[in-house]
Order: C-alpha cells, then structure tokens, then sequence
C-alpha cells in the first residue's frame, strides 16, 4: 500500500534538506582546501593573507569555518572578562587578523590572559564574520577551539607591543625577523628560487658568522683577527719565567710586611714626622711593585704570540669579536671544516633551509617532494640544450632520471623497513662494505641501494617517535647520490630541549637566543636542509661534486 502523499512530500523534502546539507558541507570543505597551505595541512591552518589579501578584503569567505595560526600581536579583554580580540599575524601580510574569544572557549586552554599576551602563539578554529560598518577589517574570526597555546611570559619578553629603537631590535636579533624582516625579503625576491614563490616563504639571510656550533660533525673554520697582531705581539719583551713571577710575588709579599710595620711605628709615635714619610715611601714602593707584578701577569699571558686566559686557553678579548666566532654550519640554527674527501662532499656548499611554522613531519616531506620535484621539471622546460649535452657526453640516462622524479611521488618507509630491506638484501647475496643493524646510521652504499635498486627512484626514509626508540625526522634519498636532504620536525618543548642540553654537557648559555624561539611562543615546525650542489650532482650525473661548483673547496685545496 503506497505512502499518503503527505508522508512521501515530508520524506521527499527531508531528503532535499540533507542533499543541500552535504552540499554546503560539500562547499565548505572545497573553500577549506583551497585556503589551507600546502605544508601545514595536518593542521588545516589557512594563511591570513588568503584572507586579507582577497579584493573584498575577505568578505566573501563570511561564514567560512577555518584555522589560522601566528602569534598574537596585541591582546585585550572586553565585556568585562567575557572576552578578548586578539590581533593575530603570521608573518604573511602587513595586517593582522583579529580574533575573538569567549570566555568560555578560552577557559579550555587556561583563560584568556593566557592568550592576550603579546608573543603568543595560537591556532585557532573558528568562523569567519563580517564585522561592522567603519570597522578597520572586513572580517573577523570568531573562534569556536583554540587548538594550540605557544605561552609567552609577557614579564620578560623582550618584543613589548611599545615603539622600541632599531638599535634595542639589534640586539635581539633571533626575535627581530617577527616584526621587520617583509622588506627585507621584498628586496631579495628576485634571488629566491622560483619554487618557494606563492607558497608563503620569505627568505632569509641567515649569519655567516656565528658562535654556535650546530651539527658538531667537523670542526669549525675560525673567524679571528689575531693572527695579524701576532707580528705586533711578538715584538713585545718576552714574557717572564714562572720562576720570575714567582720571585716578583715574593717580593710583594715581602713589602706589603714592611709597609704594615712602618705603618704601625707610625701609629704609635703620631708625632714623628720621619716615621710617617718612611711608612708613605714603603707604601708607594709596594703599589710600584703591585704595579709591576701586575704588568708581568699580563704578560706572561701573551705565549707564541697570542694572549691566553689563566688556565692556558686562547684570550678572545682583543679579537675583533671580542669572543670566539667561527664560520656558520647551518642557517637553520643560525663552512664546515668536515675532513672529508670522499666525491658527495665540500667544505663550502650552498644549502636549500627552509623553516615551516605549523607543519608536522608529513607536511615537512610534502614540501621537500614539491621542491625536488620542482627543480627536475625546471631543468627539463629550460636547459634542453644543458641535458642534452648532458646525456651524449656524461650520462645517457640523465634526462629519463629527471623524467621519472618530476613526475612520479616519492616512496616513503620507515628507518626500521629500510634496515630489514637491506638485511632481506645480504640474505639474498647482496654484499655491503658496512654491516647492517637496527641503530646504525646507513652509510651512503645503503642508500644509493635503496634508492637506485630497490625504490629505483626518489624515496624518504623516517625515523618516527611512536616506538619510543627513534626521532621525528626524515632523509630523501636520490639514484647516484644517495642522501640529498636531511630533515626534520624540531623539538618545539622548551623543557624537554633544555634538559637535553644538560644531558649532552653543553652549555645552555650558548643556546639561548635558540631557547627563547621556545619560551617566547613555541610552535610546532620543521624544516630540512638540501645540498644544492647534491641536486645538481644528481641532475647532471656527474660522479663527483667537486665539478659541479665554479670553486671546490675541499681539504688541502682552496686555489683561487
């Protein structure tokens, strides 16, 4: 027996109903995707200029429901306590976004003076509304979560929302880049590889001089100006013996006694004129003596032609620096004298560095793909006549190599699938120079095997943290290379990276510009780091690096 038509009209505009409600949703998710940035999708996060920047100024996303991340840049409470606007920035646009909280929302993450403060760190989930007529933005976020709090303690942060001089900003110059580095970046624009553009990044010039030591792999080039005041220090009078200083001590000691007794003698006859002249000469022959040990200590520090602390170590205080400095290793903390010889290495190399705020190791690895990927397709569309040349004289399977990466994904396993594969390997026959274990770090015969024979192409192989043994990091490993970059998702807990400094017996002091990234509105982030001149050793198919630079500098050689 059919329904009454009543039922069937009911039944039938329930089903319109959740159609147009798939379809909103449908709507909504496809508005998401586009907003949200290529490497921070496992946060969803939506830049704000892809907001701001639209040419309504973002009123034609009204009702959108998004996540934006950055650092709070003013903060106030309103309503009496019931909520607070936060100018929210990402280092995207000249302009903030500003983002209401309720009491209530905040209340999950701590309260809103947990949020206000200038410096910290947010990601937040909310609906985009248009906000009043005469309103400065044309749109607000109103936030429904806040996912993520990166605290900042506004009592001891140096970058206060005030007017500060360029010359305070100096001085902290591992915060500065927040707040003045957009122009800097629009001057170098034309320098940066075309594959960042669009995709939020902004190039920085990071130290080439630096008093940190990064990777601890090799030793340091030093940085120093001591070596031209060696010919003037050599001309001072040599030093005094030990057996020397030890004698002009003596005699200090000897003259201060006499000093205590003449001064005594004159204490005790306050009207003898003569006692009182003898005490003044002792004392003025004791502050020439003094005088004098003084000069010979000093002395005695400078040895084969530099000056040295007490305990034998060179004196870095007439350096130009002042203090030790070296060639920097990595930009990403902030020449690297590694001795080694081998045909993937040079002492002086160009690095590909990039930073990413809000990424896990996943988007970190999307990033890396899109840039390798980038730079093979680049040399296919413009150096036709480079590989074809390339390919007759050198390396017939340049071309198809560059073919196969630029349009292929790259494979992914773990470390641990990486050293089973290699240990299926030698049971299959497979002869390898370095033994193969868990806990080894792959020699480069390792990788070029997994790369060239068993992926027979580009692969990531991780090291991830849920077994509790290995870290959150990653290597993309190339044919005729073998490792090409190196990356990882940093450590962004400040607790957990100063304890293990300690646990490592360095000096905290000397990380701190790198902690205070932490303790000032920590994000989660990663980066990784791409040996330019592996990727051209790679495109080319030349066998050693040294030919793919204009200058190699390798150990025992820097010509020209």
């Amino acid at each position: 027996m059919a329904a009454p038509a009543a039922t069937q009209h009911a039944e039938l505009e329930e089903l319109r109903q959740k159609i147009a409600a798939l379809q909103a949703d449908l709507r909504e998710k496809e508005a998401n995707s586009e907003l949200v940035h290529p490497y921070s999708q496992s946060y969803g996060r939506a830049m704000i200029s892809s907001i701001l920047g639209t040419s309504d100024g973002g009123k034609s996303l009204a009702g959108t429901k998004l996540r934006v991340g950055g650092w709070v840049k003013t903060g106030r409470e309103a309503g009496a306590g019931a909520f607070a606007f936060l100018e929210v920035n990402d280092g995207s646009s000249f302009d903030s976004l500003q983002v209401m909280v309720t009491k209530e929302v905040a209340e999950e993450v701590g309260g809103l003076k947990r949020l206000a403060p200038t410096g910290t760190a947010v990601l937040v989930e909310g609906e985009l509304a248009e906000t009043p007529e005469g309103t400065k933005q044309a749109v607000e976020l109103k936030a429904t979560k806040v996912l993520h709090v990166g605290a900042c303690d506004a009592a001891t942060y140096p970058m206060a929302k005030k007017k500060q001089t360029l010359e305070f900003l100096r001085e902290k110059a591992h915060l500065r880049p927040r707040r003045v580095h957009r122009e800097h970046d629009g001057e170098g624009f034309g320098r940066r590889p075309q594959a960042w553009n669009g995709r939020g990044f902004y190039y920085v010039h990071t130290p080439i001089i630096t008093a940190s030591d990064c990777e601890g792999a090799g030793e340091m080039f030093a940085v120093t100006t001591l070596f031209g005041k060696e010919q003037e220090l050599r001309a001072l009078p040599p030093p005094p013996s030990k057996a020397e200083l030890e004698d002009l001590r003596g005699r200090v000691a000897a003259q201060a006694e006499r000093v205590k007794e003449a001064k005594g003698a004159a204490a005790a006859d306050k009207g003898d004129a003569s006692k009182a002249a003898a005490s003044k000469a002792e004392v003025d022959a004791l502050l020439a003596l003094k005088k004098e040990l003084e000069a010979a200590e000093a002395a005695a520090l400078y040895q084969g032609g530099f000056r040295r602390t007490p305990q034998g170590d060179l004196d870095y205080k007439d350096d130009f620096f002042s203090r030790a400095a070296f060639l920097t290793v990595s930009g990403q903390l902030q020449g690297e004298a590694e001795n080694s010889n081998t045909t993937r290495h040079l002492a002086e190399f160009w690095m590909i560095e990039p930073e990413i705020a809000f990424c896990d190791l996943q988007d970190n690895m999307r990033c890396a793909e899109d840039y390798v990927r980038f730079c093979c397709r680049w040399v296919l569309d413009h150096c036709e006549a480079d590989l074809a040349f390339i390919t007759k004289m050198y390396d017939k399977g340049a071309k198809e190599r560059l073919e196969q990466v630029a349009g292929s994904s790259f494979a992914r396993c773990s470390y641990t699938e990486a050293i089973e594969k290699l240990e299926e390997a030698i049971k299959g026959g497979r002869k390898f120079d370095n033994p193969v274990s868990w806990g080894i770090d792959l020699a480069t015969e390792h990788e070029r095997y997994l790369a060239e024979e068993l992926f027979k192409g580009p692969a990531f192989y991780m090291k991830v943290n849920e077994d509790g043994r290995t870290v959150a990091a990653m290597d993309v490993l190339v044919p005729k290379v073998g490792e090409l970059i190196g990356g990882s998702q940093r450590e962004d807990r400040y607790d957990v990276l100063v304890e293990r400094i300690q646990e490592t017996g360095m000096p905290v002091e000397a990380y701190e510009a790198y902690l205070d990234l932490r303790k000032y509105g920590t994000v989660p982030h990663s980066g990784f780091g791409l040996g330019f001149e592996r990727l051209i050793l790679f495109s080319t198919g030349l066998e050693n690096i040294r030919d793919v630079i204009p200058f190699p500098r390798v150990p025992g050689s820097a010509a020209f």
